[in-house]
């Protein structure tokens, strides 16, 4: 499987043009002047590339009367290439990774990954350096870049929530958890990546695997315990966890999403079941649904909120505050309960806190920590409430999947006798068959739909919104809310403010967190929350 797209980013980055004058090192340099790449830590120990061969039943293509060769680090993008790496030449849904192998030479490339197709392109075929040749290499490359890296996961307590919906609020709520309970933690996800407090940038749910292990060992270096980890679908599909040993691993649900990238329903669970191959070493499990059912041992945790479904861990007595607050009753094993609270809105935002509850005892937080936590998190761009003093409420949700808009709406819903008013549009290049539903779900649950784009990337936008426009109008008119078309999403917005009267909810969903509209391939500066914001502030500014 070469396709190589993640979450909600673009087709993943493969090897590119590299520059750079090579040099001796005893560990991994520093970025070369003018280009930055993914983090490393300060120092690697050398690894004998004779010890990775080995390792991974690689064949070695090297001269053998040469010197032992070792490597400092590892990358499969050519402009990431520093003086003592392995750079790993994978096919490409487009190219090949070899094709850039003399960039990474001339980079200060050590040695090569590569398969046999790639041992054919000239620069491969002509280097002096040691070339390992595996039929996959891909698969061989987490196990491969965790051995170069000091097999950093077996020193974290790896933390990974995989499913469609809820795995970065369950991640933030284990952090949050983690963090009342004194634990220094990294975090890795849709949304940011940190290490301890500091924020990186996150262009994956899950980075590509060395850079993946090459983030676990510099958290190590700093000193970080444990490490709550979104893992999608693609990560576990192309290899990007293989190396990485996970203390916990948990699964929310699953619904329709990924389509454009795995075959069917049942491919789409296969790979989320992966991360339930003996890679974790305890699971948590929802059980509410079939899918999850279908993971359960007689070792795994379990997790339900639905009534009548027996868990390990469960929650009731749900109520809402009048600050938009849900407090519900934890009952975990042991006959241990404790009231909490978390300041989201929906009863699927308690599943996922029950969820990390699960996951947090788990890794032996203790339950007054969970509590502390669970009650201070905070989500960017998942419920988030946009107040400035309007008479309506406003919220920026990443919903972009039918049953994510469907359980933000009924939440929503759940909290005003107002009207919804709903922005929602869908992404370019991604599943299709998604589109008219989501339509469908937009406008059963709203007063009025305003259709928009999200990210068409290459695709023509009115297309897309016409696709959605057919599952809308397809719903009967009795059922259904008012619809609008309006292309810019901005205007949009903007006129789902101007509709808004006292009482009434403004949802716009879909991007969440995003800081970025990807039109054409070009990637313009936009956020939703930012959007929002600034259309509530020009009516309040008119109305004063």
């Amino acid at each position: 499987m070469s396709v190589n797209k993640d979450e909600r980013g673009g087709a993943a980055p493969g090897p590119a043009e590299s520059g750079g004058a090579a040099s001796g090192v005893s560990g991994p340099p520093a970025a070369p002047p003018g280009r930055t790449g993914p983090p490393r830590p300060a120092y690697t120990e050398p690894v004998p590339v004779t010890t990775l061969v080995a390792r991974s039943g690689s064949r070695l293509l090297a001269d053998p009367s040469a010197p032992e060769v070792t490597v400092t680090g590892a990358t499969l993008r050519g402009q990431d290439v520093r003086p003592g790496d392995l750079f790993a030449a994978l096919p490409g849904a487009r190219v090949h990774g070899a094709d850039f192998a003399a960039d990474a030479i001339a980079a200060g490339a050590a040695a090569i990954l590569t398969d046999e197709a790639g041992t054919e392109r000239p620069a491969i075929a002509d280097t002096e350096l040691p070339v390992l040749v595996h039929s996959e290499p891909r698969a061989v490359l987490g196990e491969i870049a965790a051995w170069i890296y000091g097999e950093p996961s077996l020193t974290l307590n790896v933390l990974g929530t995989t499913g469609t919906s809820g795995k970065t609020t369950t991640a933030y709520l284990v952090e949050a958890g983690l963090r009342a309970a004194g634990h220094t933690t990294g975090l890795i996800g849709t949304v940011e990546t940190r290490v301890s407090g500091e924020r990186l940038s996150s262009a994956f749910t899950t980075p590509e695997a060395p850079d993946l292990q090459a983030l676990f060992a510099l958290m190590v270096e700093q000193g970080v315990t444990h490490v709550p980890m979104e893992v999608s679908s693609h990560a576990l599909s192309l290899g990007r966890v293989n190396g990485t040993r996970f203390t916990v691993g948990a699964f929310t649900n699953l619904s329709q999403d990924h389509l454009d990238f795995h075959r069917d329903m049942d491919d789409y669970f296969a790979a989320k079941s992966l991360l339930f191959d003996g890679r974790s070493t305890s699971e948590v499990v929802v059980v509410d649904a079939e899918w999850g059912r279908r993971l359960v041992t007689p070792q795994t945790v379990t997790v339900a909120t639905e009534p009548g479904v027996d868990a390990t861990w469960r929650a009731s007595d749900i109520a809402t505050t009048p600050t938009g607050e849900q407090a519900f009753t934890l009952h975990g094993p042991d006959g241990r309960t404790a009231r909490a609270s978390i300041p989201l809105p929906g009863e699927f935002n308690v599943a996922n806190a029950t969820l990390a509850a699960a996951i947090l005892d788990t890794a032996g937080v203790p339950l007054d920590a969970i509590v502390a936590g669970l009650a201070a998190v905070e989500v960017p761009g998942r419920m988030e409430r946009v107040a400035l003093g309007q008479p309506f409420a406003a919220v920026v949700d990443y919903a972009h999947k039918p049953a994510a808009v469907r359980e933000a709406l009924r939440a929503l819903r759940a909290g005003t006798h107002g009207r919804i008013i709903t922005v929602l549009g869908c992404g370019g290049d991604r599943d299709t068959a998604k589109r008219p539903v989501m339509g469908e779900a937009a406008v059963r649950g709203s007063e009025l739909v305003i259709v928009t784009d999200d990210n068409p990337r290459s695709e023509d936008p009115a297309a897309i919104r016409a696709e959605m426009l057919q599952g809308a109008r397809a719903v009967d008119s009795a059922q259904a809310g008012e619809i609008r078309e309006i292309g810019d999403r901005r205007e949009a917005i903007v006129a789902a403010v101007a509709e808004a009267t006292p009482g009434d909810v403004v949802l716009v969903a879909g991007k969440g967190h995003e800081s970025g509209q990807n039109i054409a391939g070009v990637v313009h500066p936009f956020s939703d929350r930012d959007e929002l914001a600034a259309a509530i502030r020009d009516r309040l500014e008119v109305s004063v």
